[in-house]
């Protein structure tokens, strides 16, 4: 066995060297020397080899290739690891789950799921990550940034993944088959909450009433019954809604605004029901729902539901204060302002409250606070 010499022993931190030639290159990540200059961009290394590897930066050379492919690194290690691409080769194994992989900074970044730690801590609201592109990506909230951007409509992204999902809107691709009915989605996430439909899955619980539903977004809606509050009201007719996302969607109606484009021609729509309807009768894009009764088409299977209700005489939806029952639940909450104190319309620009938006319409006739309509565009 080969002892070490004395003589060649580091005297800052006691690591021992074979010559005396490798000490003195060693010493030189204590004095911090670095003797070897870039001839092309004045960058200085403390080792002749890392030199010698930074300039194949400048001149492109590449010298270690690889067998199966072809494809060519800077440096024997790239290479080594690349190789275990074509081999299946993963030697690092998580301690904890025992799942491989094929470089030990994976395994490192894998381990952080076990172990909770989120070392990557947004300067802004303080909120930290796994990983440092998660972090890069939710910085694009606060700075607004949206560097990805769509060839064909011009639309921006904070990351590439949503850019992505976006751009099979107009390529018409569609990855994910449902493996009961073959429908096929752009979205892994609509596919799960399609096959909802097969398995009754509802996950989505109320607490209020127990009533159960397959989208989160469906119990939202649904929870916004339990509330009065009424925050957003429209300035063009006073109506007052909810959610700001409803408000949003009425104020189409006066702004003319048509969000809403059809890919295979240039008709817009202001609501994406109105382009459904448009995608199945110009373009035979979708499925039409049939009454069986009279053979009269609907484009949503919640419109078919009602209409043959209304053939079958149900009338389900009951007033609580004199009996009278209604096919629909929209028709119920317009019948029961006749009962009700309440006054859910107002007008925007005196803030007075009337029942009915025929009456705030009204009113806007002689509202001493009206500005022209002109000044609210």
């Amino acid at each position: 066995m080969y002892i070490h010499s004395s003589k060649h022993v580091c005297s800052e931190c006691g690591k021992c060297f074979h010559c005396n030639a490798n000490l003195t290159i060693h010493r030189q990540i204590h004095s911090g020397e670095k003797p070897f200059e870039c001839s092309v961009c004045g960058e200085r290394f403390a080792h002749g080899g890392r030199l010698t590897v930074h300039s194949r930066i400048h001149s492109g050379e590449k010298p270690y290739k690889c067998s199966a492919c072809e494809k060519s690194f800077r440096l024997s290690s790239h290479l080594t690891v690349h190789r275990r691409i074509h081999y299946g080769e993963k030697p690092f194994e998580c301690s904890v789950c025992n799942k491989r992989f094929a470089q030990t900074g994976n395994l490192r970044l894998h381990s952080r799921i076990h172990s909770g730690e989120k070392p990557c801590e947004c300067s802004v609201c303080g909120k930290r990550f796994t990983y440092a592109g998660n972090l890069t990506v939710h910085s694009r909230i606060h700075s607004g940034e949206k560097p990805y951007k769509c060839s064909a409509c011009g639309k921006f992204f904070r990351d590439s993944k949503g850019l992505t999902v976006h751009s099979r809107i107009h390529s018409g691709e569609k990855l994910f088959e449902c493996f009961v009915c073959g429908k096929r989605f752009s979205q892994a996430g609509h596919l799960t909450v399609h096959s909802r439909i097969h398995s009754g899955e509802k996950p989505y619980k109320c607490q209020v009433c127990h009533k159960a539903f397959s989208q989160s977004n469906s119990l939202t809606s649904h929870m916004i019954v339990y509330g009065n509050r009424r925050p957003y009201y429209c300035p063009y007719c006073g109506k007052l809604f909810k959610t700001a996302s409803y408000l949003k969607r009425h104020s189409y109606v006066h702004t003319g605004a048509k969000p809403f484009s059809c890919r295979h021609c240039s008709e817009c729509f202001g609501c994406q029901v109105t382009l459904k309807s448009h995608l199945l009768k110009s373009h035979n894009e979708g499925t039409w729902f049939t009454c069986q009764i009279c053979r009269k088409k609907f484009s949503y299977k919640t419109t078919l539901k009602e209409h043959i209700r209304r053939h079958e005489g149900v009338k389900r939806y009951v007033c609580d204060e004199c009996q009278k029952c209604f096919c629909t639940s929209g028709e119920l909450r317009q019948h029961q302002v006749v009962h009700s104190d309440v006054k859910k319309f107002c007008c925007g620009f005196c803030g007075k409250d009337f029942k009915r938006p025929r009456e705030v319409k009204r009113h806007f006739r002689r509202c001493p606070d009206v500005v022209g309509f002109d000044d609210l565009l």
